[in-house]
C-alpha cells in the first residue's frame, strides 16, 4: 500500500515476501523508462514513486541505472584492447550468464579502471583460485569497481546491448538526492544471479539486510525493464497474529494470501507443514 492506502501503480510488480531476521518485508520491483545518459534519477524516477514511498521504505536503485545516467556507458567498438586485456581475457572462467572478462573489451575497460598492476595481482589471485578451490579472489583483489562492470550480454536491453557499462561514479550524490526528494532510505546495488552486493546506502541504513533481501535477484538479469526495487516491511514479527482468519486449505498446509501479483509466484507463503511448521516460509 502506498501512504494514502491505495495499491502501487501499475507500473509496480510485487515479488515474493521475504523475511529477514524475524521481520516479513514486502518487495517490489518498478519497471521505468529506458535511462539514458544525463538523466535526473531524482527527477526521472518521480513519477514511479511519488506518493508512493514511505518513510520505512527502502528504495534500492541498480547500479547500471546510475551509471548509464552518469555518462558511465561505454561503446564498445570504442575500446581497443591492449595486448595484456587480449591475453588474459583468454584465461578467464565462464560464469554462465554473459561474456563479462571474458571479452577483451571488457577486460580493457577493467584494466582502465584498476591499473594494469592490480589487475595482474588480481589474476594470479583467480588463477590460485584454480588450485585451491576458492572463488571469487579476483574480483576481492581488482576491487569493486571492477566488480560492478557490466558488458553486453544476450538479456541486455537495446541499446546498451553494445555498450559496457562501468561502475557509478557518484552513487552518494544520487542516494542524497532521493533521499531528499523521496523522504527514504536509498541503496545502489549491484546484483545479479551469483551475489548480491550494496555499492552504497544511506548511513543509517542496515546494508545486509539490503543484501539479503536482494540476494535472490528479484530485479532480474536485465531484460525485464526493472532497475528498481522497493523494500517495504510488512507485520512486526511472525507469528498467529498476523495470520488470516479464514486461510485457504493447501495440501499439507495452509495458504496465507500475502497479495501481489508479481512474476516470481502468486505472492503465497506456506505455513503449518513439515519443518516449516510455526513460521511463515520465505518465498
Amino acid at each position: 500500500m502506498n501512504k494514502a492506502g491505495r495499491e502501487p501503480a501499475s507500473h509496480w510488480i510485487e515479488k515474493p515476501v521475504r523475511e529477514v531476521g524475524g521481520q516479513l518485508y514486502r518487495r517490489y520491483v518498478v519497471r521505468t523508462h529506458l535511462i539514458r545518459p544525463g538523466e535526473r534519477l531524482e527527477k526521472s524516477l518521480a513519477g514511479y514513486l511519488t506518493g508512493q514511498i514511505g518513510p520505512d521504505d527502502i528504495v534500492a536503485l541498480g547500479e547500471k541505472i546510475v551509471a548509464i545516467a552518469e555518462g558511465r556507458a561505454v561503446l564498445v567498438r570504442s575500446v581497443q584492447p591492449r595486448r595484456l586485456a587480449r591475453f588474459l581475457a583468454r584465461h578467464v572462467r565462464p560464469l554462465g550468464y554473459g561474456l563479462g572478462l571474458r571479452r577483451a573489451e571488457t577486460m580493457e575497460m577493467a584494466i582502465r579502471e584498476a591499473g594494469s598492476l592490480r589487475i595482474i595481482a588480481a589474476s594470479l589471485a583467480g588463477a590460485f583460485d584454480r588450485i585451491s578451490g576458492r572463488s571469487g579472489d579476483f574480483y576481492r583483489v581488482a576491487g569493486r569497481r571492477v566488480a560492478a562492470i557490466d558488458g553486453p550480454g544476450p538479456t541486455t536491453i537495446p541499446p546498451y546491448d553494445r555498450y559496457i557499462v562501468l561502475a557509478p561514479a557518484h552513487s552518494e550524490a544520487v542516494i542524497q538526492a532521493l533521499s531528499r526528494r523521496f523522504g527514504c532510505q536509498v541503496a545502489v546495488v549491484d546484483v545479479n544471479d551469483v551475489g548480491s552486493e550494496v555499492l552504497a546506502a544511506s548511513s543509517d541504513l542496515d546494508v545486509r539486510l539490503v543484501q539479503e533481501l536482494m540476494r535472490d535477484n528479484p530485479m532480474g538479469q536485465g531484460a525485464q525493464g526493472t532497475p528498481v526495487a522497493v523494500l517495504r516491511p510488512g507485520p512486526a514479527q511472525i507469528g498467529p497474529d498476523n495470520w488470516p482468519l479464514r486461510p485457504a486449505s493447501v495440501p499439507g498446509g495452509w495458504a496465507n494470501p500475502l497479495g501481489g501479483t508479481g512474476d516470481g509466484g502468486l505472492g503465497l507463503s506456506f505455513v503449518g507443514s513439515g519443518d516449516h511448521e510455526g513460521r511463515l516460509k520465505s518465498p
